[in-house]
């Protein structure tokens, strides 16, 4: 009788479940997808069916009512890159991502070392570096509007008295975007310096010392310890903050509508525009779709591409 050389020829019985324990996986699946449901159901309700009714929209015309009347296909993403007003929405979204994004993170970090900080009464500060959590989006805009006013802001009445000249702030298409941009960072801050100031404490105190045995001063322990133990944490600021300024809308509404001469129409208050004073439905569903297409390219990228430099503790 022919012995087998070694266990090739037995049976495997590993890869043939027994059906109890088919059925207890079946019944934990089932479990979890009860739990999961409601929020199934409100992701479904207010994100998936509106995403898939505005793909429709974009490819249909539309009567004053916003009733589809007509299928056109991808002609309006063709309108899109042959009309100026999309391209200049484009622009004017970047130069605002561009502008308050690296601001807000690198103003977060100086107030997060600060507040890092081992001194009496520190506390009291970080309070006041985070009050801005508690402010929303258009209080903020109505106190930046006050200090941008031409002739009762404060901003203008310091530089009066330093004989320097008034800026225009909200004014003049070359200092509306900066302007704008400036109130967004002092609404982030808050919220960024928190996060950061968080991270910062979970660094091991045993780092430093030895870093300190061997001779560093602050800038080296700050460049070879704190920054790459922070990494993870820019990865999230940077992708939460960029599509936040992509989202961006009340600052705009508040503060400049829009204007001086589109020079802060980004996309999101293009949509608005389109969709709700021009009547341009399936345009304005045009631009939603493809500034959901540009958020979602750049969180690919940043998952893709950015990640695989982040040290994860």
């Amino acid at each position: 009788m022919a012995v087998a050389k070694n266990g090739s020829d037995r049976p495997s019985f590993s890869r043939f479940k027994p059906s109890g324990v088919k059925q207890r996986e079946v019944k934990r699946f089932l479990t979890a997808l009860l739990y999961l449901l409601p929020s199934l159901v409100l992701f479904t309700t207010f994100t998936f069916v509106p995403l898939f009714r505005t793909i429709g929209l974009s490819t249909q015309l539309t009567n004053p009512l916003g009733i589809a009347v007509k299928f056109v296909g991808l002609a309006q993403y063709e309108k899109l890159f042959s009309t100026p007003v999309f391209m200049n929405s484009l622009q004017r979204s970047l130069l605002f991502v561009a502008y308050t994004v690296p601001a807000s993170i690198l103003v977060s970090l100086g107030l997060a070392l600060l507040g890092n900080l081992r001194l009496k009464g520190i506390s009291f500060f970080r309070g006041v570096f985070s009050v801005t959590i508690a402010v929303s989006a258009a209080t903020a805009s109505l106190i930046f509007k006050y200090l941008y006013h031409p002739a009762l802001g404060s901003l203008n009445y310091i530089f009066r008295l330093l004989n320097m000249d008034p800026v225009p702030w909200l004014i003049s298409e070359n200092t509306a975007l900066m302007s704008v941009s400036i109130g967004t960072v002092w609404l982030q801050i808050g919220l960024n310096t928190v996060i950061l100031l968080a991270a910062m404490q979970g660094i091991s105190d045993e780092l430093y010392e030895s870093a300190m045995i061997d001779g560093a001063n602050y800038w080296h322990k700050f460049r070879s310890i704190t920054l790459p133990m922070l990494g993870s944490t820019f990865f999230f600021l940077i992708v939460v903050d960029m599509l936040a300024a992509f989202q961006a809308f009340t600052q705009i509404h508040v503060l400049t509508g829009g204007g001086p001469l589109d020079s802060t129409n980004v996309l999101v208050f293009s949509i608005y525009r389109e969709f709700y004073f021009n009547g341009a439905y399936g345009f304005a569903a045009a631009q939603a779709v493809m500034l959901f297409l540009i958020m979602l390219a750049l969180t690919v990228f940043q998952f893709g591409v950015l990640e695989k430099r982040v040290f994860y503790d």
